[in-house]
């Protein structure tokens, strides 16, 4: 297979100016989906993510409570123009209060659309309640296909877990069940095929993301990292195809694989997303809450704005969403990956939600 160009996305660069419910920034880049994060806490522990004991969690009372996250999510969708929430973490399957979200966030109109990125663990036991709250689909990570490199990956015996949850959520309809699948030079970067015919069989659509520089160890290291490129050249067996169907807003750049079809009839697609090598900053409309209520406005953003500061001393809807919209308008230009000034955040991907 020859190397397949990645499909072009102009960035959008109008100057922006005042936009009643709009979350918009200075670049002219609409903010239209929102990821919440539900809790900096995880029930694995990766180790391109956090040490094996774990970090020292939010205090409680620092986290938003269900009624504080559902009354944001509320302005975000009535007053700022939001369509799309994700719920995120660490994560947000241990949440007890998340089929109460969902469903407080399904009631809403216009009514978003709701997904949430998990690693599966419980997705078995809850996907029927999520789906009947109104939760549309979900996104479960997924980095291997060996029991054995499954437990040295993320120091957890659950693999079987993690494959019941994808079955579980398939029955239940919370489709496309998307798989998000990350990389790493000497561990998994051999499976990248097989991981492909996982998906291709099971009707599921995978997702090969970038290794990025979001652990808590700050390891992170580009030159060993397995690019977009790698992966792609990985899979040249597939012969895989450019999509047709315009990449949009969405992070992930799709490619058809020929002679496949996904549950839903269209054709079967694989996805990567090139954080890191090729950034899609231009088109970003994603807005961040993290579980103690601060504003983020990239994954890489080293500075945020405290809302729940308003929601506790008493400020009303439209105070909340002035302060969003200012926030907003701060947004980089780009993640500054490549800027030798860049210095990851403090806050690793656990605590920032994805």
């Amino acid at each position: 297979m020859t190397a397949l160009p990645f499909p072009t996305v102009a960035p959008r660069v109008a100057a922006a100016s005042a936009v009643a419910g709009r979350l918009v920034d200075r670049f002219g880049r609409v903010a239209t989906d929102l990821r919440v994060s539900l809790t900096d806490r995880c029930n694995l522990r990766c180790t391109y993510c956090m040490p094996e004991e774990g970090l020292a969690w939010l205090p409680r009372e620092q986290q938003l409570t269900d009624d504080e996250v559902g009354r944001l999510i509320r302005i975000a969708v009535e007053l700022l123009g939001v369509t799309e929430v994700r719920f995120t973490g660490g994560e947000p399957l241990i949440r007890r209060g998340l089929v109460g979200i969902v469903a407080a966030a399904a009631a809403l109109r216009p009514r978003p659309r709701l997904s949430v990125t998990t690693n599966g663990l419980g997705l078995e036991r809850l996907a029927v309640a999520l789906r009947d709250a109104g939760l549309d689909r979900v996104n479960v990570s997924l980095d291997t296909l060996d029991p054995e490199r499954f437990v040295a990956l993320t120091r957890r015996d659950r693999h079987g877990d993690v494959l019941a949850g994808l079955r579980a959520a398939a029955a239940a309809g919370l489709t496309p069940v998307k798989i998000n699948t990350v990389l790493m030079q000497g561990i998994n970067d051999d499976e990248a095929p097989a991981l492909l015919r996982f998906a291709l069989d099971h009707g599921y659509e995978l997702r090969f993301i970038e290794q990025m520089p979001l652990d808590a160890q700050h390891r992170w290291d580009r030159h060993t990292m397995v690019t977009a490129e790698q992966i792609l050249a990985s899979l040249a067996a597939f012969d895989l195809q450019p999509d047709p169907v315009s990449r949009g807003t969405a992070p992930a750049e799709t490619w058809i694989v020929p002679g496949h079809t996904a549950l839903d009839g269209q054709p079967a697609r694989v996805g990567v997303i090139g954080s890191v090598t090729r950034p899609f900053c231009g088109d970003c409309d994603r807005t961040r809450l993290t579980a103690d209520g601060q504003v983020r406005n990239c994954l890489f953003a080293t500075e945020e704005s405290d809302l729940r500061g308003l929601l506790r001393t008493g400020g009303s809807d439209e105070d909340i969403a002035a302060a969003w919209q200012a926030a907003t308008l701060g947004k980089r230009a780009g993640h500054g990956i490549d800027d030798p000034s860049f210095l990851q955040p403090a806050r690793p991907m656990s605590a920032i939600g994805g």
